[in-house]
């Protein structure tokens, strides 16, 4: 009898391996060798299946481990930077390093988050660092708390506000958490740089960045450095409008910083301006048209915009008033409030608006500043400017980014002038040439009428 040929081993699909079929013995009947190959086709098709399991198998599972990979690093980053700053238990070790990435609260406002990069610090450290708050360190009081001088183990510099302990009205509490807030969402070179938070206990504690020359309102005092030249104080200004402008049009939600006045103006070594103090900052409408309604209006007196004060309406214009004030404080050396000077002139702005329209302005110019034609007409075009911000009507009143503008204009023509006046007194004389004010009044704009604005030095 013929031998039934056997079949060749099959091999899987997957190609991991091969298995054997059963020999078909000689004189077996046509059914037996029928069940064989059924069943010989049934382990073939069992074979591809498993094998193509395998590999899909392989794919889903390096892909669910990818996905979970990938879910378990979102986890872990929201677990490590998640941190809300209502949550007064929250360990010190833990305040700094989650608020490095954001910090978020509920208010009135909604809830925001904004990204910053911190240092972590102890309250131990923090201790150290004012030699456990002492009062020689004491750089600055205020309603809030004290802010004092702090070195840290690198050596160097920081400024650092600590909340009063008995200063648990809700309204303090905002306020505090307010500046946090706004200050985690700025960078500018003219505003104060957060460098971390501090919750322990009953101690609530604001580490910026220390600006070591003191404050504006100082220096027109002159209490620090030797006086500012007018050159110096335009640069200050435009410093200011800058960061203001920074925060109506350039933040992802437009800040209102509401307390813009000469000693929140802080001073660095290069006579250059940083803006501080965000404790009563609001976040505005997306709505340039809209208003912030306000139970309580914020602010210092002198300073603050009467039509706020009028209809708690809190608007961008209400910082461009203070600002105005501000200017007029740089020009006179004047103090917005001034009650022991005569009747007419103790409200500072009022009394140098009249000054200027009687075209008596250099009456109004602060006695420390040098008098020059182009100094003089600086002081001229600064309150020019100034009236503008104080227009009673906010929509009568320009934007922070045009007081920057009209700012930026006047700093270029004094440049101008003062080289005009230094290259003819190098040659000639130390009193200008009849011809060299002309051009300078060109530069500025000035009609002979106006003469009289011009003194001296």
């Amino acid at each position: 009898m013929k031998e039934t040929p056997i079949p060749q081993n099959l091999q899987s699909s997957s190609g991991k391996g091969s298995f054997n079929s059963h020999h078909v013995l000689p004189g077996e009947n046509l059914k037996t060798e029928k069940q064989h190959k059924s069943k010989l086709a049934l382990k073939y098709i069992r074979a591809v299946a498993k094998g193509i399991v395998g590999i899909f198998g392989v794919a889903l599972f390096r892909k669910k481990k990818k996905t979970a990979d990938d879910d378990n690093k979102t986890s872990s980053q929201i677990r490590n930077t998640s941190f809300s700053i209502t949550d007064s238990s929250v360990s010190t070790a833990k305040s700094l390093a989650t608020l490095r990435s954001s910090i978020s609260y509920a208010s009135s406002s909604g809830n925001a988050s904004g990204q910053i990069a911190t240092v972590n610090f102890s309250f131990g450290e923090i201790s150290k660092a004012t030699e456990n708050f002492s009062p020689a360190n004491i750089i600055g009081e205020g309603g809030f708390g004290t802010v004092y001088k702090g070195k840290l183990k690198d050596g160097s510099l920081v400024a650092i506000k600590r909340a009063k302990k008995d200063s648990y009205e809700k309204s303090q509490w905002f306020e505090f958490r307010n500046e946090i807030l706004t200050l985690s969402k700025i960078e500018h070179l003219n505003l104060v740089r957060l460098l971390g938070y501090l919750e322990h206990g009953d101690e609530r504690i604001i580490v910026v960045e220390y600006v070591g020359n003191g404050n504006l309102r100082e220096h027109l005092d002159g209490v620090r450095g030797n006086g500012l030249e007018i050159a110096e104080r335009l640069d200050i200004a435009i410093d200011v409008a800058h960061a203001v402008t920074y925060l109506h049009m350039y933040t992802d939600t437009p800040m209102i910083h509401r307390d813009i006045k000469a000693s929140n103006v802080l001073v660095t070594e290069k006579l250059r301006a940083k803006v501080a103090d965000f404790g009563f900052a609001r976040l505005a409408s997306g709505d340039p048209g809209a208003t912030h309604i306000s139970t309580q209006v914020k602010g210092t007196a002198g300073y603050v915009d009467p039509e706020y004060l009028r209809t708690y309406q809190l608007t961008e214009k209400s910082d461009v008033y203070s600002f105005g004030v501000l200017l007029v404080e740089m020009m006179t050396g004047r103090y917005p409030i001034e009650s022991k000077r005569p009747l007419k002139e103790r409200v500072t702005t009022r009394w140098a608006m009249q000054r200027l329209k009687e075209g008596e302005f250099v009456i109004a110019m602060d006695p420390r500043l040098r008098r020059s034609p182009a100094s003089n007409v600086v002081v001229q075009k600064v309150l020019k400017l100034a009236q503008d911000c104080l227009a009673p009507s906010r929509q009568s009143r320009p934007s922070m980014n045009k007081c920057a503008e009209v700012l930026w204009g006047i700093r270029k023509d004094f440049r101008e002038a003062t080289l005009i006046s230094s290259s003819s007194t190098s040659h000639h004389s130390a009193t200008l040439p009849n011809r060299d004010i002309t051009k300078a009044r060109h530069l500025f704009g000035i009609e002979d009428n106006e003469s009289h604005g011009f003194i001296s030095a």
